[in-house]
């Protein structure tokens, strides 16, 4: 072989080499992809026993309530018809109990600029999911209107379709009816309410489907075809029909209530719910700074396939998605403390599914460590394609207070199961959830659907938050040395109203609420709307007080009201040089961490350009030097910079920025267009460059157009129009000598005119 030839050789061997170790990173991103953790960074719901929200679901079964109630009045159901305790009797059920929703058929259609025609034919399972949508990101902290043309994916869960009667559609909803019932428009209403150009997707697997739905969204994250991602489900009963139908099969408990995993087990208790989880990778939350409720680690869907009836529970089918969730998730069986189970309370569904729980979870456990078994059913009834995420919702509530709860109406453990086949236990009292140290808690969610769909999903505590390198900032919250503005908007005075007066609720029940934090997250996380109002107040009571005045309508000096019209955006201007700066980051620096913390980083790079510190003049109340350019402008900047980002924390950011002289440049900064360093780098050798120039100049305000001043500028060669600050106001720049000639002879004219207090001619020709 020739010299040549084995460089030719080695040569391809190493492009080989690098392109062989550049595709196992690239196999290990995309693998890594397809198993990261997704953050769970918003909840809201809707379930029985006036739960509003995952707070007052935790509530309700942490104290062991029961939710169940008899049949509404308020649905035009014929109750004395329809019920009869014979089951064999056609068109009756025998059960007068279930779990259902206050005011579910209530909407606010004009907040959501939906016309009555149209609202009064959309089925209110649509109406909850878009009510329940806005709620979620709100409580995730974010503007749903900031979300307008991202892709943000919708994923919903229903089993109900066909709201109305469509053998005949009375003309007031003529043209809405269709829409107004289909499946595939629930999802597609919240899109195209919020603006949302991701994926949406309804889905009907019966009873998982909403379990099904998260699971969607968890692999259209992982594989990059939305950025956020909103699952959930929703189930309302507009008609008795499950009812009349389950009666038949004999699957319905009599008392309405779902007596999950108990020998006293006698059928299902049907009831409606809604839920909305909003998801994004793990890595994404952390990075934009996302409150995380809890982690899905990961999530299976299969099917029973050809089992023993089309809506008999399969046991190897629910044992097959167990392990492949678990696979999923990359974790064990022994790694799972509890499992949210479907636990229908049937006398057939529970014993399999019980079964395929202990051939699972219930194997190779450690000793004293079974997997704990309970169910939300047993308090708010069988909420169908709401169930999955609801179960998902009392997890996470129960890791973030560390207990787990009761499973409800169990007078003993099944005798249907063999109990004794593994290490599982039913959760007949509360327990307080204790892992080994440095191991998250985790749970297992599952859902079966009648339709043979099973899911089953992986459920872990939220981490402990990375700690920033270096030492630990300040809490960035707003100071509390003088009065807490609290911010209020709503579409309409009566809403507004309302909104004060859920707020007051929320802090009279929190002692510990903080009311800086309350304040920063009224101006920065929620939407704003026409209706508004400011409540201030130096203290809790203060602020009480105000709110109590703005529910009541009364007047109080420290409420303000205002509606607000439509504007054109909000932009940000950067002046230029000045003496405003003096004395005034002192107090800004107690007041804003943020502010504290960007004066420092921006005075650390100053430090590498300038001869003098910068941040002992910034935070002196007579700084020497304050009247020299090379002083001003590097001062000038820094505090530009630090009011740009306390105003962005805790309000919203500009839609344009301006800037002149100096203040260009940190416009320029906050825009992007200049790093810090190249930023700073550029003031200092500006404000020494100026400072350097020795020929004496001046700067005067004129009063006068623009064509008038040039007119007596005309021939002038040292004095220029230096800035057009408005239609009749102008300031030229130049030779001291000739800009003094010239105020002079305004002066005499009767103009007015103004010497501003500077040194040198800036922007002069």
């Amino acid at each position: 072989m020739t010299n040549d030839n084995s460089a030719e050789v080695l040569d391809y061997l190493r492009r080989t080499s690098i392109e062989l170790i550049e595709t196992r990173k690239r196999l290990q991103e995309l693998t890594d992809a397809a198993a990261e953790p997704i953050a769970v960074v918003g909840v809201a719901c809707r379930y029985p026993g006036g739960a509003r929200s995952p707070e007052d679901l935790w509530e309700l079964v942490r104290t062991g309530a029961d939710a169940v109630s008899e049949f509404p009045q308020d649905r035009h159901w014929d109750l004395e018809g329809l019920y009869d305790p014979d089951p064999d009797r056609p068109g009756t059920c025998y059960t007068r109990s279930g779990g259902f929703l206050d005011g579910a058929a209530d909407f606010d259609a004009e907040f959501f600029e939906i016309n009555p025609r149209e609202a009064l034919a959309a089925d209110p399972q649509q109406r909850l999911l878009l009510e329940t949508a806005w709620e979620s990101l709100e409580r995730a902290g974010i503007d749903p209107h900031t979300l307008r043309g991202s892709d943000t994916g919708v994923f919903a869960g229903l089993a109900y379709f066909g709201y109305g009667n469509h053998h005949h559609t009375p003309e007031v909803i003529s043209g809405y009816a269709q829409t107004g019932s289909l499946l595939s428009v629930a999802s597609g209403r919240v899109s195209y309410a919020l603006g949302l150009e991701g994926p949406a997707v309804s889905t009907d697997t019966a009873c998982s489907s909403s379990l099904v739905t998260v699971h969607q969204a968890v692999q259209s994250l992982r594989q990059g075809e939305c950025g956020l991602a909103l699952a959930g489900g929703v189930t309302v009963m507009a008609t008795p029909q499950v009812f009349r139908e389950f009666a038949r099969q004999r699957g319905l408990s009599a008392d309405g209530r779902c007596k999950a995993f108990a020998d006293a087990a006698d059928g299902t208790g049907f009831a409606e719910g809604v839920g909305v989880l909003v998801l994004e990778r793990l890595s994404d939350a952390r990075r934009n700074g996302r409150r995380i409720w809890a982690v899905i680690r990961g999530s299976a869907v299969n099917q029973d396939g050809a089992s023993n009836g089309l809506t008999a529970p399969s046991g190897p089918a629910q044992q097959r998605v167990i392990r492949a969730a678990l696979a999923n998730a990359r974790v064990q069986a022994g790694d799972v403390d509890v499992v949210e189970a479907h636990g229908t309370g049937t006398t057939l569904g529970d014993p399999i599914e019980a079964q395929a729980l202990l051939a699972t979870y219930g194997q190779d456990r450690e000793p004293g460590s079974p997997l704990w078994l309970g169910s939300l059913k047993s308090n708010i009834g069988h909420t169908q394609a709401a169930a999955g995420v609801g179960g998902i919702i009392k997890m996470i509530m129960a890791m973030r207070h560390g207990v787990m709860p009761r499973t409800l109406h169990v007078d003993r453990p099944s005798t249907h199961v063999d109990w004794s086949a593994g290490a599982v236990e039913l959760l007949t009292e509360a327990r307080e959830w204790t892992t080994a140290p440095g191991r998250p808690r985790r749970a297992g969610v599952s859902s079966f659907g009648a339709s043979g769909t099973n899911a089953h999903l992986i459920l872990e505590q939220a981490p402990e938050e990375e700690p920033a390198p270096g030492p630990a900032p300040e809490p960035d919250v707003l100071g509390t040395a003088g009065p807490l503005p609290w911010v209020l908007s709503a579409r309409s005075e009566q809403a507004l109203r309302a909104q004060a007066e859920r707020l007051r609720a929320f802090v009279t029940a929190d002692p510990a609420a903080d009311p800086a934090g309350i304040a920063a997250s009224l101006v920065s996380d929620r939407a704003r709307f026409e209706h508004r109002a400011v409540v201030l107040g130096s203290g809790r009571d203060g602020l009480l007080d105000a709110l109590a005045s703005l529910a009541g309508g009364a007047e109080n000096p420290a409420v303000v009201r205002g509606t607000a019209t439509e504007s054109g955006g909000t932009a940000f201007l950067f002046p230029g040089q000045g003496a405003q700066w003096t004395g005034v980051a002192r107090e800004l620096c107690a007041a804003f961490p943020v502010f504290a913390r960007t004066l420092d980083e921006v005075c650390a790079r100053f430090d590498t350009h300038l001869p003098f510190a910068l941040r002992p003049l910034l935070l002196a109340d007579e700084p020497e030097g304050a009247g020299r350019t090379d002083v001003m402008q590097p001062a000038l900047f820094t505090l530009q910079v630090a009011l740009y980002r306390t105003l962005t924390r805790y309000g919203p950011r500009p839609d344009r920025l301006i800037g002149h002289s100096v203040g260009e440049i940190a416009a320029a900064h906050v825009a992007g267009a200049l790093d810090l360093d190249t930023a700073t780098r550029l003031v200092a050798a500006r404000g020494r460059t100026m400072q350097a120039v020795t020929e004496p100049g001046a700067m005067l305000a004129v009063g006068a157009p623009r064509a008038e001043v040039e007119r007596l500028l005309d021939g002038s060669t040292r004095v220029g129009i230096a800035a057009v600050n408005g239609p009749a106001s102008v300031v030229v720049s130049g030779l001291r000598e000739e800009v003094h000639a010239l105020r002079d002879r305004l002066l005499a004219e009767g103009r007015s005119v103004k010497l501003l207090p500077v040194d040198h001619a800036f922007h002069s020709p």
